[in-house]
């Protein structure tokens, strides 16, 4: 008896996140037991206005683009349901006569899916729910990595790397650059911007975690040192970090924003340790913040993150189609000396709400660096071999010293 599926994305975009979508439709379209294929716009905040789509109507070369186009094609969210809205979304989905729920999303759309889930099951709704992982963040448990991640380290690794260079050209005008890197709680994004480095000379110098607390002296007295050593010094931070207080090393500790799962956005502590650097070291600072130009970029997106998301994708059907509900599907790292990834599953009870944090053997013992372990941990994540860019040895003529 054939029936009908409804896939939806959530949380921020990525670089991949329609390649997941393209391996649901995929595996959709080839399954028998599979009639009506249907998008949310907007995931379930769209959802609740009826905004669906058919996504067996959409064109032939729309659909072969997909793939390889970034952000969310159906649109996302932030949102999360009260119990009426959930009610609510249950009538959409009895209306559409859906019986596979996909969707696409971070820590907090496992969370809607695992109570949309359970709330059918109470009622007597036959509805299969099935969670697709998807967070740049990697911060999702169960699972060995996450998609978005490998892409957005890729973009991180080859920028920082850039923005080096660009600072060591400029080191007599402005010498400390500050890299803000996205990573609310966790630092797998700051220490994704290693993986480009090479040598001592290579960006970048410094990195701070989120799982680290960050004392300004202590950063300060390292920005110094490397200076002394190079001669021009760039840092990367994560978007939130807090001081031995527990407080924001921020402009202000007072959030700017609080999100409906609770999240709290804080002014830049980049723009803040500029400041400090410039005002304390007298040396001249500056930062960037690629804000969300860092998971969007398709020509550095990691063909291994846009394979492992397209498998995502069509096993996510499969275990819908399977009755295998209540559960996000995992990236399951193979033994071995060559890198290879399967799937797995994990309750999506257990994945709501929760963080994967960095593991202390991927952070040095200064704080303030990456160690070997998550240099083989990550590479394999992020594609083809980074560029290697020149450097002149720096041997003067003798003739020219004054």
């Amino acid at each position: 008896m054939s029936a009908n599926l409804i896939v939806g994305q959530s949380g921020g975009c990525t670089a991949v996140i329609n390649a997941t979508l393209a391996g649901v439709l995929d595996q959709a379209t080839a399954e028998p037991g599979v009639n009506g294929i249907y998008g949310m716009l907007n995931g379930v905040q769209g959802l609740l206005d009826g905004d669906v789509v058919d996504l067996r109507a959409q064109s032939a070369d729309t659909l072969s683009r997909l793939r390889a186009t970034p952000s969310a094609a159906l649109g996302s969210c932030r949102f999360k349901p009260d119990e009426d809205q959930c009610q609510r979304i249950l009538e959409v989905l009895r209306r559409l006569e859906i019986r596979y729920f996909l969707y696409i999303g971070g820590n907090d759309s496992a969370d809607t899916s695992s109570r949309l889930g359970r709330l059918a099951q109470e009622s007597g709704y036959e509805l299969c729910v099935v969670g697709l992982p998807k967070t740049i963040d990697n911060d999702l448990p169960f699972t060995d990595h996450c998609p978005g991640y490998g892409s957005v380290a890729r973009y991180l690794a080859i920028s920082t790397l850039e923005a080096g260079l660009d600072t060591e050209a400029m080191r007599r005008f402005d010498p400390v650059k500050i890299i803000e890197v996205m990573g609310r709680d966790a630092g797998w994004l700051a220490a994704g911007a290693a993986l480009g480095k090479r040598e001592d000379a290579d960006a970048p110098h410094l990195i701070y975690f989120p799982e680290r607390h960050l004392e300004v002296d202590r950063f300060l007295d390292d920005v110094q040192s490397v200076y002394d050593r190079l001669g021009y010094v760039v840092a990367v931070v994560p978007e939130r970090i807090t001081d031995p207080r527990g407080q924001v090393v921020a402009r202000s500790a007072e959030p700017t924003f609080v999100d409906a799962f609770g999240h709290a956005y804080f002014d830049s502590p980049a723009a803040y340790l500029v400041q400090e650097v410039q005002a304390r070291l007298n040396l001249r600072a500056r930062f960037d913040k690629p804000g969300t130009l860092q998971r969007m970029s398709m020509p550095l997106a990691s063909e291994a993150d846009l394979g492992e998301a397209y498998l995502c994708g069509r096993a996510g059907v499969t275990h819908a189609l399977r009755g295998e509900s209540g559960a996000m599907v995992t990236l399951v790292r193979e033994a071995g000396e060559t890198y290879r990834c399967g799937t797995g599953l994990a309750p999506l009870d257990d994945v709501a709400n929760s963080v994967k944090l960095m593991p202390p053997e991927f952070i040095n013992d200064q704080g303030n660096f990456i160690t070997p372990s998550f240099l083989e941990y990550a590479r394999p994540l992020i594609g083809a071999p980074l560029p290697r860019y020149a450097r002149f040895e720096r041997k003067r003529v003798v003739s020219a010293q004054p």
